[in-house]
Protein backbone atom coordinates (compact mmCIF):
# COMPACT_ATOMS: atom_id res chain seq x y z
CA UNK A 1 0.00 0.00 0.00
CA UNK A 2 1.55 3.70 -0.57
CA UNK A 3 0.90 4.84 2.81
CA UNK A 4 2.54 1.76 4.21
CA UNK A 5 5.42 2.07 2.10
CA UNK A 6 5.78 6.28 3.22
CA UNK A 7 5.99 4.85 6.33
CA UNK A 8 8.67 2.42 6.34
CA UNK A 9 10.05 5.40 4.13
CA UNK A 10 10.08 7.31 6.80
CA UNK A 11 11.48 5.52 9.36
CA UNK A 12 14.51 4.21 7.18
CA UNK A 13 15.07 7.76 6.00
CA UNK A 14 15.83 9.01 9.43
CA UNK A 15 17.78 5.92 10.43
CA UNK A 16 20.06 6.20 7.11
CA UNK A 17 20.54 10.14 8.63
CA UNK A 18 21.79 8.90 11.75
CA UNK A 19 18.57 9.56 14.32
CA UNK A 20 19.36 6.76 17.03
CA UNK A 21 15.60 5.59 18.48
CA UNK A 22 17.55 3.41 20.89
CA UNK A 23 20.02 5.83 22.10
CA UNK A 24 16.86 7.95 22.60
CA UNK A 25 14.48 5.49 24.06
CA UNK A 26 17.61 4.87 26.52
CA UNK A 27 17.93 8.00 27.39
CA UNK A 28 14.00 8.11 28.07
CA UNK A 29 14.42 5.46 30.37
CA UNK A 30 17.16 7.17 32.70
CA UNK A 31 14.90 9.99 32.85
CA UNK A 32 12.17 8.03 33.86
CA UNK A 33 13.92 6.23 36.50
CA UNK A 34 15.08 9.49 37.80
CA UNK A 35 11.75 10.70 38.59
CA UNK A 36 10.16 7.09 39.21
CA UNK A 37 12.51 4.18 39.97
CA UNK A 38 9.69 1.35 40.35
CA UNK A 39 8.52 2.78 36.62
CA UNK A 40 7.67 -0.55 34.69
CA UNK A 41 5.15 0.44 32.28
CA UNK A 42 5.28 2.93 29.72
CA UNK A 43 2.37 4.26 26.78
CA UNK A 44 3.90 5.71 23.77
CA UNK A 45 1.87 8.23 22.65
CA UNK A 46 1.69 8.93 18.33
CA UNK A 47 4.71 6.16 18.32
CA UNK A 48 4.49 6.12 14.45
CA UNK A 49 6.15 3.18 13.40
CA UNK A 50 7.30 2.05 16.25
CA UNK A 51 10.71 2.94 16.28
CA UNK A 52 11.14 4.23 19.65
CA UNK A 53 9.06 1.21 21.27
CA UNK A 54 11.72 -1.35 19.73
CA UNK A 55 14.28 0.43 22.57
CA UNK A 56 12.06 1.12 25.29
CA UNK A 57 10.31 -2.71 24.92
CA UNK A 58 13.34 -3.53 26.18
CA UNK A 59 13.53 -1.08 28.91
CA UNK A 60 10.26 -1.58 30.83
CA UNK A 61 8.40 -4.55 31.77
CA UNK A 62 5.14 -3.58 29.28
CA UNK A 63 4.86 -0.90 26.57
CA UNK A 64 2.43 0.06 24.34
CA UNK A 65 1.80 2.68 21.90
CA UNK A 66 -0.95 4.83 20.57
CA UNK A 67 -1.00 6.12 16.81
CA UNK A 68 -3.81 8.10 14.56
CA UNK A 69 -2.19 6.86 11.58
CA UNK A 70 -3.71 3.41 10.57
CA UNK A 71 -0.62 3.12 7.97
CA UNK A 72 2.47 3.53 10.44
CA UNK A 73 0.43 1.38 12.56
CA UNK A 74 0.36 -1.52 10.25
CA UNK A 75 4.04 -1.08 10.10
CA UNK A 76 4.46 -0.70 14.13
CA UNK A 77 2.33 -4.38 14.19
CA UNK A 78 4.75 -5.65 11.73
CA UNK A 79 7.93 -4.70 13.67
CA UNK A 80 6.53 -4.99 17.21
CA UNK A 81 4.51 -8.29 17.52
CA UNK A 82 2.99 -8.93 20.67
CA UNK A 83 2.55 -5.46 21.42
CA UNK A 84 -0.41 -3.71 21.78
CA UNK A 85 -0.65 -1.00 19.76
CA UNK A 86 -4.07 1.26 19.55
CA UNK A 87 -5.45 3.12 16.47
CA UNK A 88 -6.25 6.61 18.55
CA UNK A 89 -6.04 10.15 18.21
CA UNK A 90 -3.98 11.42 21.41
CA UNK A 91 -6.61 14.25 22.12
CA UNK A 92 -9.02 11.77 23.26
CA UNK A 93 -8.50 8.30 23.79
CA UNK A 94 -9.27 5.76 26.94
CA UNK A 95 -7.56 2.60 27.19
CA UNK A 96 -8.85 1.72 30.36
CA UNK A 97 -5.47 1.75 32.38
CA UNK A 98 -2.67 3.38 33.95
CA UNK A 99 0.73 3.80 32.99
CA UNK A 100 4.10 4.40 35.08
CA UNK A 101 5.27 6.77 32.09
CA UNK A 102 3.98 8.53 28.91
CA UNK A 103 5.83 9.73 25.91
CA UNK A 104 5.46 11.76 23.05
CA UNK A 105 8.21 11.69 21.17
CA UNK A 106 9.66 13.75 17.98
CA UNK A 107 7.57 16.46 18.05
CA UNK A 108 4.30 15.04 17.37
CA UNK A 109 2.51 17.10 19.76
CA UNK A 110 2.92 20.13 17.17
CA UNK A 111 0.11 17.86 15.42
CA UNK A 112 -2.47 19.46 18.00
CA UNK A 113 -4.04 22.71 16.95
CA UNK A 114 -5.07 24.98 19.37
CA UNK A 115 -4.46 25.33 23.19
CA UNK A 116 -7.71 23.80 24.15
CA UNK A 117 -6.73 20.88 22.04
CA UNK A 118 -2.87 21.00 23.55
CA UNK A 119 -5.00 20.80 26.83
CA UNK A 120 -7.13 17.94 26.20
CA UNK A 121 -3.95 16.00 25.12
CA UNK A 122 -2.16 16.57 28.43
CA UNK A 123 -5.35 15.69 30.37
CA UNK A 124 -5.36 12.60 28.23
CA UNK A 125 -1.88 11.57 29.32
CA UNK A 126 -2.53 12.27 32.94
CA UNK A 127 -5.72 10.11 33.36
CA UNK A 128 -3.22 7.83 32.00
CA UNK A 129 -0.52 7.80 34.49
CA UNK A 130 -0.16 6.44 37.92
CA UNK A 131 0.05 9.33 40.60
CA UNK A 132 3.58 10.20 40.73
CA UNK A 133 3.51 9.22 37.15
CA UNK A 134 5.99 10.49 34.18
CA UNK A 135 5.32 12.72 31.36
CA UNK A 136 7.79 13.15 28.25
CA UNK A 137 6.72 15.30 25.75
CA UNK A 138 9.19 16.31 22.73
CA UNK A 139 7.63 20.06 21.56
CA UNK A 140 8.10 21.45 18.18
CA UNK A 141 9.64 25.02 18.25
CA UNK A 142 8.74 27.85 19.99
CA UNK A 143 7.55 31.15 18.09
CA UNK A 144 10.87 32.62 18.72
CA UNK A 145 13.03 29.84 17.58
CA UNK A 146 11.12 29.44 14.22
CA UNK A 147 12.58 30.52 10.93
CA UNK A 148 10.05 32.24 8.67
CA UNK A 149 11.16 29.85 5.93
CA UNK A 150 13.21 26.88 5.75
CA UNK A 151 14.18 24.47 2.80
CA UNK A 152 16.24 21.34 3.49
CA UNK A 153 17.39 18.52 1.66
CA UNK A 154 19.48 14.67 2.66
CA UNK A 155 20.03 11.36 0.87
CA UNK A 156 19.95 8.33 1.74
CA UNK A 157 21.84 4.99 1.16
CA UNK A 158 20.73 1.92 2.34
CA UNK A 159 20.22 -1.57 1.62
CA UNK A 160 19.95 -1.54 -2.21
CA UNK A 161 17.64 1.43 -2.21
CA UNK A 162 17.99 5.32 -2.56
CA UNK A 163 15.40 8.10 -0.69
CA UNK A 164 16.15 11.68 -0.96
CA UNK A 165 14.21 14.66 1.02
CA UNK A 166 13.66 18.13 0.02
CA UNK A 167 11.48 20.04 1.98
CA UNK A 168 9.52 23.29 2.29
CA UNK A 169 8.76 25.13 5.58
CA UNK A 170 7.02 28.74 6.20
CA UNK A 171 5.21 30.33 8.92
CA UNK A 172 1.67 30.79 8.78
CA UNK A 173 -1.00 31.74 10.80
CA UNK A 174 1.06 30.78 14.43
CA UNK A 175 2.28 27.17 12.97
CA UNK A 176 5.03 26.27 10.69
CA UNK A 177 3.72 24.63 6.93
CA UNK A 178 5.55 21.51 5.94
CA UNK A 179 5.95 20.66 2.79
CA UNK A 180 7.68 17.16 2.00
CA UNK A 181 8.86 15.39 -1.31
CA UNK A 182 10.22 11.75 -0.52
CA UNK A 183 12.08 9.92 -3.94
CA UNK A 184 12.86 6.97 -3.92
CA UNK A 185 15.23 4.60 -6.37
CA UNK A 186 14.61 0.79 -5.08
CA UNK A 187 16.99 -1.97 -6.75
CA UNK A 188 13.11 -4.17 -6.73
CA UNK A 189 10.60 -1.63 -7.36
CA UNK A 190 12.51 0.85 -9.19
CA UNK A 191 11.32 4.16 -8.86
CA UNK A 192 8.82 6.09 -6.58
CA UNK A 193 7.49 9.34 -5.44
CA UNK A 194 6.03 10.15 -2.15
CA UNK A 195 4.61 13.77 -0.84
CA UNK A 196 3.17 15.52 2.66
CA UNK A 197 1.72 18.61 3.86
CA UNK A 198 1.39 18.89 7.37
CA UNK A 199 0.69 22.07 9.93
CA UNK A 200 2.70 22.11 13.15
CA UNK A 201 1.76 24.62 15.50
CA UNK A 202 4.30 27.00 17.05
CA UNK A 203 3.11 27.01 20.74
CA UNK A 204 4.80 29.17 23.23
CA UNK A 205 7.17 27.75 26.00
CA UNK A 206 4.66 29.56 28.40
CA UNK A 207 1.24 27.68 26.72
CA UNK A 208 3.27 24.21 26.92
CA UNK A 209 3.73 25.02 30.77
CA UNK A 210 0.37 26.09 31.61
CA UNK A 211 -1.43 23.05 29.69
CA UNK A 212 1.06 21.00 32.23
CA UNK A 213 -0.12 22.23 35.17
CA UNK A 214 -3.60 22.50 34.50
CA UNK A 215 -3.42 18.71 33.40
CA UNK A 216 -2.00 18.25 37.44
CA UNK A 217 1.71 17.92 36.81
CA UNK A 218 4.55 19.96 38.30
CA UNK A 219 7.07 20.38 34.82
CA UNK A 220 10.22 20.85 33.88
CA UNK A 221 11.51 21.95 30.83
CA UNK A 222 14.95 20.61 29.58
CA UNK A 223 17.21 22.14 27.15
CA UNK A 224 18.43 20.52 24.41
CA UNK A 225 16.71 16.93 23.44
CA UNK A 226 17.02 14.46 20.31
CA UNK A 227 16.96 17.62 18.49
CA UNK A 228 17.47 20.43 20.03
CA UNK A 229 13.66 21.43 20.33
CA UNK A 230 14.14 20.66 24.31
CA UNK A 231 12.09 17.99 26.05
CA UNK A 232 8.88 18.72 28.37
CA UNK A 233 9.09 16.55 31.59
CA UNK A 234 6.23 16.45 34.24
CA UNK A 235 5.04 14.42 36.82
CA UNK A 236 1.67 13.67 38.20
CA UNK A 237 0.52 14.78 40.95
Amino acid sequence: MYEDDLAEVYATYYEGLGKSYATEAARLRVLVEQLKPDASSLLDSACGSGEHLRGLRELFDHVEGLELSEAMLRVARRNLPGVPLHHADMRRFDLGRRFDAVTCMFSSIGHVATPAELNATLACFARHLVPGGVVAVEPWWFPENAVERWVAGDAVHRDGRTITRVSHSVRENGATRVRVHFAVADLQAGLHHFSEDYRLTLFSRETYEQAFVDAGFAVEFVEGGPLGRGLFVGVRK
